[in-house]
């Protein structure tokens, strides 16, 4: 999408022995590029750059979570044909294939440790919690990607406590002890008024389901709660604010109108509601990402607010598209037009008349 798209170098080292005989090789990808933020804005390469993705899981209808290449190529297939940039791996490090794949895509990553609904923060935590030892290794092992954009040190924390505020402050502390070259996240769910972690974040990231888990239903709310927030937390703590959660289940087939909770069509119009809060937050200048649950739906534990799992994803589990992915191709793929002047696909909007320039899904 973007001209002037990531470009991977190869770096060739050879063991040579004193005779200078080649003995081995060893290639590696590697990709050059610089990260830098403001209060109101993410950078590459000294250019601003807005996120438009995904949250994810690995997971797929025949192998679970284990890794499947075919799935994971697949998937880059359709991250790339719904024009999307960047995605979160909520909420652990996925395999090296998959970073590898990312980094040789140009896709955007905010790279996140298994740290999900922690709810407590004792002193002994930091010490016994796994949170401070995966973090590490995940650093150690991604820090020279590429395609890692951002480190989200939690999913969906208590953030209320002061407990919590210590606790984050120091976690953020360790993170900038081994990189200081990415900004760090929470993925936040508590409210903007009660947050004590996002004192220490370079990037507020926030999770909010209006119409879905608040006020089911309420479409014609969403608009106005969503920049409402948003602003809120930019006003708190004077850093740009992504959206890197929202959505709602959708039964794939089920089509209900006027729209309702499940359907397909309640899906598309909840998403059009959030993309008209995004563009009026994009211009107010701080506003630098969205970020829609989920890529795909995905297996859960068995509950009776789920059928069959979680069904917000964009595709089902097998990876086939629902209304909604066709109305995110065309909010993503018209965002990289206006962004990066990039070209429409022609198969964008199916002909319907020579009066009508485009298709109102």
């Amino acid at each position: 999408m973007d001209p002037e798209p990531g470009y991977l170098y190869t770096l060739k080292i050879e063991l040579v022995s004193p005779n200078n005989d080649l003995i081995d090789i060893y290639r590696q990808a590697c990709g050059i590029r610089t990260l830098t933020w403001t209060n109101t804005t993410f950078l590459i390469n000294n250019k601003p750059v807005y996120l438009h993705g995904f949250g994810r899981h690995e997971d797929a209808d025949i192998r679970g979570k284990g890794l499947d290449l075919p799935t994971t190529l697949r998937d880059y297939n359709l991250i790339k044909w719904i024009g999307a940039n960047a995605y979160r791996t909520s909420h652990y490090p996925y395999a090296d294939e998959i970073m590898d794949l990312a980094d040789s895509l140009g896709i955007m990553i905010i790279d996140e440790c298994p740290s999900v609904n922690t709810e407590f923060f004792p002193a002994s935590l930091l010490n016994n919690h796994l949170i401070i030892n995966s973090l590490t290794e995940l650093i150690a092992r991604d820090k020279n990607r590429p395609s890692v954009i951002a480190w989200s040190i939690a999913n969906e924390p208590r953030t209320q406590s002061y407990e919590a505020g210590v606790y984050f402050g120091k976690v953020a502390a360790h993170v900038r002890s081994l990189d200081l070259s990415r900004p760090i996240t929470i993925a936040l769910a508590r409210s903007v008024y009660e947050d004590r972690a996002g004192q220490h974040l370079d990037i507020i990231s926030f999770n909010r389901y209006n119409a879905w888990y608040q006020n089911g239903g309420s479409l014609d709310m969403i608009t106005k709660n969503v920049v409402n927030e948003a602003t809120a937390w930019f006003e708190k703590y004077n850093k740009p604010v992504l959206m890197s959660e929202y959505g709602a289940d959708t039964m794939e087939g089920l089509h209900i109108s006027p729209s309702f909770i499940w359907s397909e069509e309640f899906q598309v119009k909840l998403m059009s509601k959030h993309f008209e809060a995004f563009d009026q937050l994009r211009a107010k200048g701080f506003f630098i990402g969205e970020f829609i649950w989920n890529f795909a739906d995905f297996k859960t534990a068995q509950t009776y607010t789920r059928v069959g799992g979680n069904k917000k994803g964009i595709f089902t589990r097998n990876r086939q598209p629902k209304a909604s992915a066709h109305h995110l191709r065309r909010r993503y793929l018209k965002l990289a037009q206006e962004l990066y002047n990039s070209d429409l696909p022609n198969d964008l909007y199916d002909y319907t008349s020579t009066r009508l320039v485009r298709d109102e899904l």
